[in-house]
């Protein structure tokens, strides 16, 4: 018997290194470091920095959930399943997941319209939106929305957060359904000023004091936390006539729901597809943005796209579980940070540590005044709030400045979706204005000689008006390519041979191929020639896609090589060879 003959057809190294880029793109950070070595001594500090993430999490998580229309559960439920996923599978070491801050208000706005119901299938949507995103690996294009954007819409989020805890924070009585708009909403909170509760506003003020107390005092002790605790306890003592998680929600459950599909139903979907869109957009700034602070704080590297796909596998497991949207969150990344943490195991423990609280002490959530987590949330608005970066943006250009204050508005007074895509086109208009004005063309004189007088060649060619020369500086796209083009067309009128050196220009685009195409056939047309200079292999490249190449126009290396050969006047050069 012989032995089976192995194939000798090598592999394809092309298809290997696609192999190797896919897994470098996509492999989880919690597998890296497992790889890299993952000790007892590294477990008990991501189990101290889960603990000091879960204490934050805890109180915010629930608040959060009942600002956004939905129950205190739901809250813990996004917070216990989402970030354990985004930890097990994310491309951060110290990202936590969980719901933020930034979603209350599209949270909200969604179960006004679609119910409990259209939230939950929007998640999944947004999970499966995330997912692709990530896949697709566009999650580099995420991190192009202008920083003016990120910090208005944050500040005018934090606005409508405030907003929304007015009704509890004072113990208000409405005579009718909280409006969501904020236009709408103050005058109703105005007209129920008499209704003021004194002991809810009390409770509500005593826990903000306790945290700004203690972040002042002790930076490293959970406020949050303390406040809560501290105000439950007096309120639940002295019998205070306040409205609890008990009274408005009936308690929290012991544990975690059986997870199960939402219900899809395709008029349902295309009515929810709105807010899944936002869910994406938003959550992929969020999470993106968080991992980026990390990184700052670590000096480490996030995979971007492996972020995303994560975090849509949480907002999909979310959903399962009946809960809401899930997204990288700044503040409990950057406590988890503080804390120690080594690898993604700290946010796995966390909602592990979660997921404890929910099974045990369950029933002591029920005294938890709403007022209380009224106050943590004004606080959280408060920190949502760029204050030094505002006022930095409104100083430092009218461009920075209309950008901030659009999506700042649009963001309180029309939508947030809105207000991003607003600000970002408004802020590709600026860019581009800018950069169309830092392209510019100048005439080029030639260098003289030592002695200081020009040499006697390039003396005679620009003295007999045969050769004009012209250096162009800058990116030679859309935004430029109007007023270059009309100054070149009236320059390349003056000689018989116009030089354009662009040894300065890093890029072109097909409006700038066609201009100096137009301007290089009407001036063969007419009898004279285009000689283009110093470009670059791949800007020669899209030269010949735009049409751009001998015999309308020569190429040659240098405004020098090309002047020697103006100087050997060959008619039958057409500049092919020194193009290669």
């Amino acid at each position: 018997m012989h032995a089976p003959v192995k194939s000798s057809r090598p592999r394809d190294p092309r298809a290997q290194s696609e192999k190797a880029r896919f897994s470098e793109l996509f492999k989880p950070k919690l597998v890296t470091v497992l790889e890299e070595g993952y000790r007892l001594s590294h477990f008990r500090a991501d189990a101290v920095a889960g603990l000091t993430v879960a204490i934050v999490a805890l109180p915010l998580s629930m608040a959060i959930a009942i600002a956004s229309g939905a129950t205190p559960a739901q809250g813990l439920i996004t917070a216990i399943v989402g970030g354990f996923l985004v930890s097990l599978f994310g491309g951060s070491r110290h990202q936590i997941g969980g719901p933020a801050g930034a979603f209350i208000v599209l949270v909200a706005a969604t179960i006004q319209a679609h119910g409990m119901g259209g939230l939950i299938l929007a998640t999944f949507l947004s999970g499966l939106m995330l997912a692709a995103i990530g896949f697709l690996r566009l999650g580099t294009y995420i991190k192009f929305i202008p920083y003016p954007v990120t910090v208005g819409f944050t500040a005018g989020i934090a606005v409508i957060i405030f907003a929304s805890q007015l009704t509890p924070l004072f113990g208000l009585t409405l005579g009718s359904p909280e409006p969501g708009p904020l236009i709408e909403k103050l005058p109703v909170i105005f007209a129920a000023l008499p209704t003021v509760s004194p002991v809810t506003a009390a409770l509500a003020l005593a826990a903000i004091g306790i945290v700004v107390a203690v972040r002042k005092l002790k930076p490293h002790w959970p406020g949050l936390l303390i406040a809560v605790v501290l105000t439950t306890l007096v309120a639940a003592l002295a019998g205070l006539p306040v409205a609890t998680i008990g009274t408005a929600f009936g308690g929290i459950p012991s544990g975690l729901p059986a997870p199960s599909l939402p219900a899809f139903d395709l008029d349902l979907v295309i009515a929810v597809l709105p807010s899944a869109i936002a869910f994406t957009l938003l959550g992929a700034i969020e999470s993106l943005l968080s991992a980026v602070v990390a990184d700052g704080m670590t000096g480490r590297r996030h995979r971007s796209n492996c972020e995303l796909v994560a975090q849509g596998v949480a907002n999909i497991g979310s959903s399962l579980f009946g809960g809401f949207c899930v997204t990288g969150t700044i503040a409990r990344t950057a406590t988890n940070v503080r804390a120690g943490a080594v690898g993604p195991v700290s946010g796995m423990l966390h909602a592990v540590f979660l997921l404890g609280f929910m099974m045990l002490a369950a029933p002591l959530a029920s005294y938890i005044p709403l007022a209380s987590l009224a106050g943590v949330l004004a606080v959280v608005a408060w920190s949502m709030v760029e204050k030094h970066a505002f006022a930095t943006l409104l100083r430092a250009s009218w461009g920075d400045a209309a950008v901030l204050l659009v999506t700042f508005l649009l963001t309180i007074f029309r939508d947030l979706t809105e207000a991003i895509v607003v600000g970002f086109a408004l802020g590709a208009l600026i860019f581009i204005h800018r950069m169309s004005t830092a392209t510019f063309a100048e005439p080029l004189v030639a260098e003289d000689e030592p002695d200081g007088s020009a040499g006697p060649d390039e003396d005679r060619l620009t003295q007999q008006g045969d050769v004009i020369v012209y250096r162009v500086s800058g990116a030679l796209f859309f935004g430029a390519a109007a007023s270059i083009g009309s100054l070149l067309d009236r320059v390349a009128t003056s000689a018989p041979v116009l030089v354009l050196d662009l040894s300065a220009v890093p890029m072109i685009d097909s409006t700038a191929g066609e201009m100096i195409a137009s301007i290089a056939r009407s001036k063969k047309r007419r009898g004279g020639r285009v000689v283009i200079t110093g470009t670059t292999g791949p800007l020669r490249r899209e030269f010949f896609a735009h049409g751009v190449a001998p015999p309308v126009v020569r190429f040659d290396r240098t405004v020098d090589s090309a002047l020697r050969r103006l100087r050997s006047a060959d008619p039958t050069d057409d500049g092919a060879s020194a193009a290669q």
